[in-house]
């Protein structure tokens, strides 16, 4: 199986939080789109004419450019890629775009599934956060989208945001639960130096939310969500039943993907690479037929502390086999450690898989940290 990103960096306006590539200038987004498509068939070879099974467009926002703009990309992927005739394909959209005429093209395109990126159901936080859309709009969309056929359904919504409270969290995940939403992406806040937020923050403006309040909210989204019946497959996301969402759940296998588009990252197992994250230079790049991405081939020690990242903060865990696949060296060198934590209740180990338990997912990115293989060692 085998995943192709696509990564469309144009936005309406800056969020106060984001620090990913995209830029608001969108008079340009034909002639990347065109680069894009040119990328695609530059490195068409890179899945080794793997089956591709997910397809996901991500940014930016891609819901900004227009339907003829993605079925040109749809078009060349089938032109370059033996697509899956069962292939989900995603594409994040913000409320304030969709309209019943886009909604429908979507879906005359292939599209059948769709990520809504809200954030928040309240028009203060909406505001404070400076998305472009309003609480009115993020319900219209989502039952908009329900009513032309799309089923296959995740919104994102943030929490740990400075002024809010278990209540204010909860009217959120309600909000949530009355859409009938089957997919949920849930982040806390985290204030990033480059942005608008990490800027008032050095100024005094802005004072971050209490790690205590965070991991109650935390721990609130996991009991309402399990009373829904959702699993919490991924540290940051739950799913109904059927639900779960293919594309993602492929890179913390570890299956392969390539990347297209500015800042897009590339991923087959052998080495990993990143395209150049500005679109201007990106352009040039490959219409001169200049490098536009940067690679690096993994070390075991590379693909052992990959493994031990992306594996833990899911319901699959860490196989102590496969690990011992990689190195079994390494993976010796990590069971003292290991041991330690499944003693203090933060891991359990079941047929030689080692997964998170309720105490561990709070402090996931910790215990990866300490088990990765350093040089040290």
């Amino acid at each position: 199986m085998a995943g192709i990103y696509l990564h469309v960096p144009f936005c309406k306006v800056k969020c106060h939080y984001c620090d990913f590539h995209f830029s608001v200038q969108l008079k340009n987004r034909s002639h990347l789109i065109e680069a894009m498509n040119h990328e695609l068939l530059l490195r068409k070879d890179f899945l080794d004419d793997q089956r591709v099974k997910t397809i996901y467009f991500g940014g930016g926002t891609p819901s900004v450019i227009e339907l003829d703009l993605l079925e040109s990309m749809l078009n060349t992927l089938h032109t370059t890629h033996q697509i899956d005739a069962k292939a989900e394909i995603t594409l994040e959209c913000n409320p304030d775009d969709l309209t019943l005429e886009k909604l429908k093209g979507y879906r005359a395109l292939g599209i059948n599934r769709l990520s809504i990126g809200i954030q928040s159901f309240n028009d203060d936080v909406l505001q404070f956060m400076n998305r472009a859309h309003s609480s009115k709009q993020a319900n219209t969309a989502v039952q908009m989208a329900q009513d032309i056929g799309f089923d296959n359904l995740t919104i994102d919504l943030i929490y740990g945001v400075p002024g809010s409270t278990l209540q204010s969290w909860e009217k959120e995940l309600t909000r949530m639960n009355q859409l009938n939403i089957p997919h949920l992406s849930a982040y806390c806040l985290t204030i990033e130096e480059n942005t608008v937020f990490g800027n008032w923050q050095k100024k005094g403006i802005l004072k971050p939310f209490a790690d205590d309040e965070s991991i109650k909210q935390f721990q609130f989204l996991i009991d309402y969500t399990h009373q829904l019946g959702m699993e919490q497959y991924e540290i940051s996301n739950f799913a109904k039943q059927g639900y779960i969402s293919k594309h993602n759940s492929a890179y913390w296998l570890g299956e392969n993907y390539l990347g297209i588009g500015p800042s897009a990252h590339s991923y087959n197992g052998v080495e990993r690479g990143w395209n150049i994250a500005n679109n201007t230079q990106y352009q040039k790049a490959i219409e001169n037929g200049k490098a536009f991405y940067e690679v690096e081939k993994l070390s075991v020690q590379d693909r052992f502390n990959d493994y031990i990242l992306t594996r833990l903060r899911t319901k699959w865990g860490v196989n102590l086999l496969e690990l011992s696949q990689i190195s079994s060296e390494m993976t010796n060198d990590m069971k003292p450690t290991l041991l330690t934590y499944i003693k203090e209740g933060a891991l359990v180990m079941t047929n030689e898989v080692i997964t998170l338990t309720p105490k561990g997912r709070f402090i996931a990115d910790g215990i990866s940290a300490d088990l990765f293989y350093t040089s040290d060692h």
